[in-house]
C-alpha cells in the first residue's frame, strides 16, 4: 500500500462520515480535496508507519471534537486491507501501522516503475521558463555562476519530475557598453598594449587575443573601428563557446539561449522588439512621457519608483530590454517565469514584479524571483587566467562534477555557503556525496554477489519483510514521491539531497542486520529473494534522487 492509496482511503472515510451526518440531519459543509489529505512519517517508529492530522483540520466542519472524529476514522482505517492498526493519539492524531505484506509490496512496485518512481503530477499543466546563470559573455564562469548553475538545473529537473513543462533559458547580455569594453580589452592585448582603463584584466584576454589573431591575421592592419568590431565579435563567439562548454562539462544544459541583441535588432519596418514592447505597455496605459523621457508607471505595481525606459536622447535603458524580454517569454507561451539571480540583484525583484503587472500578468503568480546567496571556497586557488576569481573549470577539475554539484544543491539558495574542498575529496562517511554514492554502489554490489550466489527475484513474498530495519527502510522509500513533489513546489532541490542521505543511512543499517546472501550451505529461500527486491528498490530510489541533482550513481567505488 502506497501513501497515495492510504490517503485516498482516508479521504473516502472522511466523505462517508460527512454523508452519514447529513443523512442524520446534521449540516456538514466539507471543503476538502483528495490531495489535501496528507500523511506524515511519525518521528518515532513505535508510533506506526504513518500519521494524519486530518481530524484536527476538519472537526469544526463536522461539528464535533477532533479526537471523537479521529476515533471514527481510525475505526474505518483498521478495516482497510493492508492496514494492521489505526490508533488515536493526543488531541486527534491518527497513527497507522501497515501490515508487513502491504508495506513490503512497495519494493516490487519501485523496481517495476524504475526511473518513473518518484515522478508525479503536482505540476502538470504548468509551462515554466526557468532562467539562470545568464553571465555576461565577457569572461569565464566563476564560483557564483557555478552555484546558480547547479541549483537552477536541479530545480528544472525536480519541476519536470513533478509534471511541469520547463525550458531552461540562458539570457546572453551581449549588447551595451560592456561588450565594447570587452572588445577594446581584447584588441589592446592583440596590439601588446596595456588593458584600457575600466577594461577586463586577466590572461584569458590575452588568450582570446591570440585566438582572434589566428582567426583574423590581418586584424592590426584594419581601420580602428573595424578592428574593434572584429576583435569584439570573434572574442565574443569564442568566450560564449567556452561558457557553453564549461556548463556542458558541468552537466548543465539549456534549452534556449536568448541574445539581448535580438531584442535590439530592427525588422524590415525598422521596429525592434524593444520598440514594440514599449508601445504594448503604452497601449495598456502604463507608459507616459515626462522631462523628454519615456517612463513606465511601475509604482502602480509595488515598485519603489517609476522607471525610465527611454532617455531624452532616445537611447533605451536596460529596463527596456528587460521589458521586451519579459514580454517575449510570455509570447513564447510561458505563463510562469522563474528567475534565479545573484545576491546583488535584490533590486530586480520589484522591477520584474512591476513588469509582470504592467504586462497584464499577476505579479504574485506569474513571476518568481529566487535570490541566491554567496558561496566561498576554503583554500581554493584563484584563477590564474581570470584574476581575482575562482573559476568553474578549476573547481570542477579539482573536485569533480558530482561532488561540486551535490554540495551546491545540498543547501537552500538563500543560505550562504562555504565549501571545504578537502572534505569533498575524502572517501569517508563524513563526505555526504561519497556516503550516498557508496550506498548506491553497495546496492549494486549486493546485486552482483546475489547473482553469483544464485539469489534472484523469481519470488516476492513481502510479508517476510518484517524486520525493524526493513520497516524503517520501506517507510523512507514510500516518502520519495512526496519529497520530490515538495521540492518542486518550494523550488528546493536540497530536500532531495537530505532525503537520499537519510535513505543511505537506513540502507546501511539494513545491510548490517538483514542478509540477502545465504550463509554457508544455507539454501536460497524466499526471504533472500524478497530482500533482493528491497535492495534493488533502494538502489533505484537513490539513483533517481541523485539524477534529480544531476549527480551520477556509480555501481563501483
Amino acid at each position: 500500500m502506497t501513501p497515495a492509496d492510504l490517503s485516498r482511503a482516508l479521504f473516502d472515510l472522511v466523505t462517508a462520515a460527512a454523508d452519514r451526518r447529513r443523512a442524520e440531519g446534521t449540516e456538514v459543509v466539507l471543503d476538502l480535496a483528495p490531495e489535501q489529505v496528507t500523511l506524515e512519517r511519525p518521528k518515532l517508529r513505535e508510533h506506526g508507519d504513518w500519521a494524519s492530522s486530518i481530524s484536527l483540520r476538519i472537526a469544526k466542519q463536522f461539528g464535533t471534537n477532533p479526537r471523537e472524529l479521529a476515533g471514527e476514522l481510525a475505526a474505518g482505517l483498521a478495516e482497510v486491507d493492508g492496514v494492521a492498526s489505526a490508533e488515536v493519539a493526543g488531541p486527534g492524531f491518527i497513527n497507522v501501522r501497515l501490515e508487513a505484506a502491504a508495506a513490503g509490496a512497495l519494493a516490487k512496485a519501485i523496481v517495476d516503475a524504475g526511473e518513473a518512481y518518484g515522478r508525479g503530477e503536482s505540476q502538470v499543466g504548468r509551462r515554466i521558463n526557468l532562467e539562470f546563470v545568464s553571465a555576461n559573455p565577457t569572461g569565464p564562469l566563476h564560483i557564483g555562476h557555478t552555484r546558480w548553475a547547479a541549483l537552477g538545473d536541479a530545480i528544472g529537473r525536480v519541476l519536470r519530475a513533478a509534471g511541469a513543462e520547463v525550458a531552461n533559458e540562458y539570457y546572453i547580455n551581449d549588447a551595451g557598453n560592456q561588450m565594447d569594453t570587452f572588445g577594446a580589452s581584447v584588441l589592446a592585448a592583440a596590439k601588446g598594449e596595456p588593458t584600457p582603463e575600466g577594461g577586463y584584466p586577466g590572461s584569458y584576454i590575452a588568450d582570446l587575443a591570440a585566438q582572434v589573431l589566428a582567426r583574423e591575421p590581418h586584424l592590426l592592419d584594419l581601420a580602428d573601428d573595424v578592428a574593434l568590431h572584429t576583435a569584439r565579435e570573434i572574442a565574443y563567439e569564442l568566450q560564449l563557446a567556452e561558457i557553453e562548454a564549461s556548463l556542458a562539462r558541468f552537466n548543465v544544459h539549456f534549452d534556449v539561449w536568448t541574445s539581448e541583441r535580438r531584442l535590439h535588432a530592427k525588422d524590415d519596418d525598422g521596429v525592434s522588439a524593444i520598440d514594440a514592447a514599449v508601445e504594448r505597455l503604452r497601449a495598456q496605459g502604463h507608459v507616459y512621457d515626462e522631462d523628454d523621457a519615456v517612463w513606465v508607471k511601475t509604482t502602480d505595481f509595488g515598485d519603489d519608483k517609476d522607471r525610465v525606459i527611454r532617455r531624452g536622447n532616445g537611447i533605451y535603458t536596460y529596463f527596456a530590454a528587460d521589458a521586451a524580454y519579459y514580454l517575449d517569454k510570455g509570447d513564447r507561451g510561458y505563463e510562469h517565469k522563474i528567475y534565479l539571480l545573484g545576491a546583488d540583484h535584490h533590486g530586480y525583484v520589484h522591477r520584474l514584479k512591476a513588469l509582470a503587472g504592467a504586462a497584464g500578468d499577476d505579479p504574485e503568480r506569474d513571476v518568481e524571483v529566487l535570490i541566491g546567496q554567496l558561496v566561498s571556497v576554503n583554500g581554493a586557488k584563484l584563477s590564474k587566467r581570470a584574476g581575482n576569481i575562482i573559476e568553474l573549470d578549476d573547481l570542477q577539475a579539482d573536485l569533480g562534477t558530482d561532488a561540486l554539484r551535490y554540495t551546491l544543491a545540498r543547501y537552500p539558495a538563500d543560505s550562504p555557503l562555504s565549501i571545504d574542498p578537502e572534505l569533498l575529496k575524502r572517501r569517508t562517511n563524513d563526505n555526504p556525496v561519497f556516503y550516498v554514492q557508496y550506498a548506491h554502489a553497495r546496492t549494486a554490489a549486493v546485486g552482483r554477489n546475489a547473482l553469483a550466489a544464485g539469489v534472484d527475484r523469481s519470488t516476492f513474498a513481502p510479508e517476510l519483510l518484517e524486520h525493524e530495519s526493513e520497516s524503517a527502510l520501506l517507510g523512507a522509500l514510500q516518502e520519495f514521491p512526496r519529497v520530490v513533489a515538495q521540492a518542486a513546489e518550494l523550488r528546493e532541490p536540497h530536500r532531495i539531497a537530505r532525503y537520499v542521505e537519510e535513505l543511505a543511512g537506513l540502507f546501511h543499517r539494513w545491510y548490517d542486520t538483514c542478509r540477502v546472501l545465504p550463509l554457508g550451505d544455507e539454501p536460497v529461500g524466499d526471504l533472500q529473494r524478497t530482500r533482493l527486491w528491497l535492495n534493488d528498490a533502494t538502489g533505484q530510489v537513490i539513483r533517481n534522487g541523485l539524477g534529480l541533482l544531476g549527480v551520477s550513481a556509480p555501481e563501483r567505488m
